[in-house]
């Protein structure tokens, strides 16, 4: 890719963040990309995030990972980093590397369950260096959404303390998991309040995964429905199950992979019906990052649980043609294919691990 191309690469980005409502500013004309500068990195550079930082009236750390996440979808581009104020430094695929599967799957699968996650002075973060107090009021679910929104804006760089206003029972500590880290009571001014529509009923008899997952689907503003069905039941109508043994079927995918004799592979999975699938999990893949980044910034829980949910209906469906059937020998494409579902199902575990939820690798 030539600087030129590159240049209109970044353009398309910034317009997908206006078009998507992430972003409102004009988009500009031209972008520049030159070689980074000293302390960058990657193989190109662009302070397009500086300029429109002002306009957008948003920090330049937080416009350019909005941009990361629309770039990172570009086949051509292997990573992207943002250091110093909020430039994005760009390292481009070379080739021989690998396709646009196989480099995004790799990236996720180095990544592990911490994919999607800043990695400080590398990344670069909006959240970075930011403290933040969270005070829930003393109801179940806003102390369980804390939680969450504190695990999220840690996951982004931020350093988070949590105090509810009141006493909270034990229980919610001990069966779902969820406590405050201190008791201090922060400045008036310095402290966010967590105040979801209340649970309806107890959730303490769902159990802890089953209990959080009620809490955490519905959006803030949404009632939470709190009863065993649909949450306990082991059903593809309950969202949680599905996530749930998505994750465990790619798991399970692997050791059958293992036990004939071939493990995963980034690259391309082949065959059109494969490439259809495939398609539409390495978007879900390559927009986790942006999910993570946004679900933080409007401390809501809902927007990964969501998606975790998207994942899983994407992923349940092209499992089916991962491994070889009959007397077919394992392929390239086989590998592939093996990859990619093993990168679906970290991206399941990494999020569900960010809900505070068990991802078993049997179910």
């Amino acid at each position: 890719m030539t600087p030129v191309e590159l240049s209109r690469t970044v353009r398309r980005a910034v317009r997908r963040a206006v078009d998507s409502g992430e972003l409102s500013v004009a988009v500009p004309e031209r972008v520049v990309v030159t070689p980074p500068r000293p302390g960058g990195c990657g193989d190109y550079a662009s302070n397009v995030a500086l300029q429109l930082a002002r306009p957008a009236g948003q920090p330049a750390l937080r416009v350019a990972q909005v941009l990361r996440g629309h770039l990172l979808q570009d086949e051509a581009i292997d990573d992207i980093s943002v250091t110093g104020p909020g430039f994005i430094n760009i390292t481009l695929r070379r080739h021989g590397s690998g396709t646009r599967a196989g480099v995004l799957v790799d990236r996720v699968l180095r990544g592990g369950v911490a994919y999607g996650s800043v990695q400080a002075q590398t990344d670069g973060s909006p959240f970075q260096s930011c403290v933040v107090h969270l005070r829930p009021v003393c109801e179940v679910r806003a102390v369980v959404v804390a939680d969450v929104v504190a695990r999220l804006l840690r996951a982004q760089g931020a350093a988070v303390s949590t105090s509810c206003d009141g006493e909270a029972p034990a229980a919610w500590g001990d069966v779902l998991g969820a406590r405050s880290d201190c008791r201090r009571t922060p400045p008036v001014e310095s402290y966010v309040t967590v105040r979801p529509v209340p649970a309806p009923a107890d959730p303490l008899p769902l159990g802890r995964d089953a209990g959080r997952w009620a809490l955490l689907l519905p959006a803030g503003h949404d009632r939470p429905r709190v009863s065993a069905d649909p949450h306990l039941v082991q059903r593809e109508s309950n969202p949680l199950f599905r996530v749930r043994y998505a994750h465990a079927r790619t798991r399970a995918l692997s050791r059958n992979a293992a036990d004939l004799g071939f493990q995963a592979e980034p690259g391309a999975v082949g065959g059109a019906e494969g490439e259809a699938g495939a398609e539409t999990l390495l978007g879900l893949l390559a927009d986790h990052p942006r999910i993570l980044a946004r679900a933080a910034e409007l401390r809501a829980p809902d927007v990964l649980a969501r998606h975790l949910v998207t994942v899983a209906d994407a992923v349940l469906p092209f499992l089916a043609g991962v491994l070889p059937v009959g007397e077919e020998k394992p392929s390239a494409a086989h590998r592939a294919r093996l990859a990619l579902a093993e990168a679906a199902g970290t991206v399941l575990a990494g999020g569900l691990y960010l809900l505070g939820i068990d991802a078993p690798d049997h179910l």
